[in-house]
């Protein structure tokens, strides 16, 4: 058995010694036809450390080849694994973001200048923002004409909620009420990125939840509704 093994081990070996000359660049093709020294002493130089290593694999699973073969093909494969995944990187974290976006409406998956978000079950579009830094959830709400934000989601935000004036009449789901107008400094949706954002701050307990309203919307180069999918696309 061993010296089947050993039979097999140095054709083996004969195969790799020709691959790696060839390689190399061994065989000149001239009148000459001969083998290039220094090209040689490299190859062989690949082959002794092949020798080695087989030899210090052998050893340790004490000619037990199949197991031998089984660990080298597992390393083959998580090394392809790892290759293929860093190379088509871009295309998996897309791949990866839609899958979140589907699986957690809000979710913003980021493609470029392009955000895509899935639609909740309520059957309106969550939006997980950042404004001015600050986490706030949003719902998109294309009958609003301004961002408005609750007054916990302004002082979460650190607008000056002091200051703040209410000199807006506001139709809400509550009744009506009076809002007052701020600035974002900057508001975030995945990859996209608006500054200087006018806005409307609510008083306590007069609006539910914060709306992306036109004010958003407006500045984007386009946005559109294609079934469960929101599309924002930002302007270059």
């Amino acid at each position: 058995m061993r010296r089947r093994l050993l039979w097999i081990l140095l054709l083996l070996l004969l195969g790799v010694t020709v691959g790696l000359i060839a390689l190399h660049g061994g065989y000149d093709g001239g009148s000459g036809a001969s083998f290039r020294l220094p090209d040689v002493s490299s190859a062989m130089l690949d082959v002794g450390i092949i020798v080695f290593v087989t030899g210090m694999l052998l050893t340790a699973f004490r000619w037990r080849l199949s197991e031998v073969l089984e660990a080298a093909m597992l390393w083959v494969v998580v090394v392809a694994f790892i290759l293929v995944g860093y190379t088509y990187r871009t295309e998996v974290r897309e791949v990866g973001e839609r899958v979140l976006a589907q699986l957690m409406p809000g979710y913003a998956a980021s493609r470029g200048r392009v955000v895509e978000l899935s639609r909740g079950r309520g059957g309106e579009f969550p939006i997980t923002t950042q404004v001015n830094g600050a986490r706030v959830a949003m719902i998109l709400d294309t009958g609003a004409s301004a961002v408005m934000l609750t007054y916990d989601a302004a002082k979460a935000a650190g607008l000056p909620l002091e200051v703040l004036n209410y000199s807006v009449n506001l139709e809400t789901a509550n009744g009506r009420t009076r809002a007052a107008p701020v600035t974002i400094d900057r508001l975030v949706i995945g990859n996209i990125v608006e500054r200087s954002v006018p806005a409307l701050v609510v008083p306590s307990n007069r609006l539910k939840t914060n709306l992306l309203g036109m004010t958003f919307l407006n500045r984007l180069e386009s946005w559109q509704v294609k079934g469960d999918r929101l599309q924002l696309r930002a302007y270059p």
